[in-house]
């Protein structure tokens, strides 16, 4: 690029030096070269403006390389995934002709797929989602077409329609870890060879950086999960807290809590052996999870001690949940002890807690459900 910008500033030299050249030699003649005189000044001015044209190109066409340069570097900066999937969509979004991007990555336990749009409505992105070929072989790229019935009135629906895609796959450590497609909005738009090579070019880059970025959060979340129950962890549940402690205050939401523990659960341990007391505490964690919402933050604590943090809740929804998973551990018996019931502590956000004093106003009342006879709930003080 370099080179270029070098090659049209010397030709705008040397057509500024033949036209003064030009101008000293008219000096020196009659009139009747000025007829002469002025096909060559047009043409010089035709050709001034066509390296201003190519110059302004090289600019554009550098400044674009420069940008992309720098997007490239940011996707290896980064270990968020959502942050790489955002910053590989922009990038892809970017393209000549691309009105959309969209990234899928296949779980590899066959599980739900991860999809990340940029342009695309939910309903766009699930019907144009590419997996690859039929027989499940890796292709270099894959094109698509689209074509509607025609739609006579102006602004229907096929104005707006997808009407060609562009799909590569993306690798990590040597194996496709997915596909990464550009779609355009502009009818008769093709993406050709020329396009294939920047999607390519643009999926290298990625690839590794989101691989990366997987790993990271799927290491993040085991080392987020308790081995035992399967639920977050001691050191998850208060960083959430604090964290949907901040947020509830920023907002002006409502946040609740709820604290339990399995009742004589030392008991259980001294009758039947530390080994089967674990068995109780993971069945009664599978049964929590069973009645707990998904917008809830369900933790063990400690030992047989357990949370629930409710975003957008009161002291009511609190209640309710406590009483859910009461009847849902109680409803009938866990191995050798029978059924285990459960006391707890519930407190809704007040405007001067914090988290440490948000929890603790749950941990007393907790401890007054086990004093006033076990198996209840107590509201801490409002």
């Amino acid at each position: 690029m370099t080179n270029i910008l070098i090659g049209i500033c010397a030709g705008l030299g040397a057509l500024v030096l033949l036209l003064i050249g030009l101008l000293v030699a008219r000096r020196r003649k009659s009139s009747s070269a000025d007829e002469r005189f002025g096909e060559v000044v047009e043409s010089l001015n035709a050709r001034m403006d066509e390296l201003a044209r190519e110059l302004q190109g090289a600019l554009e066409r550098a400044e674009e390389e420069s940008r992309r340069g720098r997007l490239f570097s940011q996707l290896t900066g980064s270990i968020d995934l959502d942050e790489v999937l955002s910053r590989t969509l922009e990038a892809a979004g970017g393209l000549d002709g691309a009105d959309a991007a969209l990234v899928l990555l296949p779980d590899p336990e066959d599980g739900k797929p991860l999809v990340a749009t940029l342009g695309l409505s939910v309903e766009e992105a699930e019907r144009h989602a590419i997996t690859g070929p039929p027989d499940g072989r890796l292709a270099r790229s894959i094109t698509m077409s689209y074509t509607y019935p025609h739609v006579d009135r102006e602004g229907g629906p096929e104005n707006a329609a997808i009407h060609a895609g562009l799909a590569v796959p993306m690798a990590g450590d040597g194996a496709s870890i997915g596909y990464l497609t550009i779609f355009t909005r502009e009818k008769g738009r093709t993406f050709g060879e020329d396009d294939v090579l920047e999607l390519e070019t643009l999926a290298t880059h990625a690839g590794p950086a989101i691989e990366n970025a997987r790993r990271f959060r799927e290491a993040r979340q085991l080392a987020d999960l308790d081995a035992l129950t399967g639920l977050h962890n001691r050191r998850f549940f208060h960083e959430t807290l604090a964290r949907e402690v901040a947020r509830a205050h920023r907002y002006d939401r409502r946040l609740a809590l709820v604290l339990f523990d399995l009742d004589d659960f030392k008991e259980i341990n001294d009758k039947i052996g530390h080994l089967a007391g674990d068995s109780v505490l993971a069945e009664a964690a599978v049964r929590m999870r069973s009645v707990v919402r998904s917008a809830d933050i369900a933790c063990r604590v400690g030992g047989d001690e357990f949370a629930v943090v409710l975003p957008e809740s009161a002291l009511d929804d609190a209640d309710q949940l406590y009483r859910r998973i009461q009847n849902a551990v109680s409803a009938r018996p866990i191995g050798q002890v029978g059924k285990i019931f459960l006391s707890a502590g519930v407190a809704e956000l007040r405007p001067e807690d914090d988290a440490v004093t948000f929890f603790e106003r749950a941990d007393h009342a907790l401890y007054r459900a086990k004093d006033a006879g076990k198996g209840r709930v107590v509201a801490a003080n409002t």
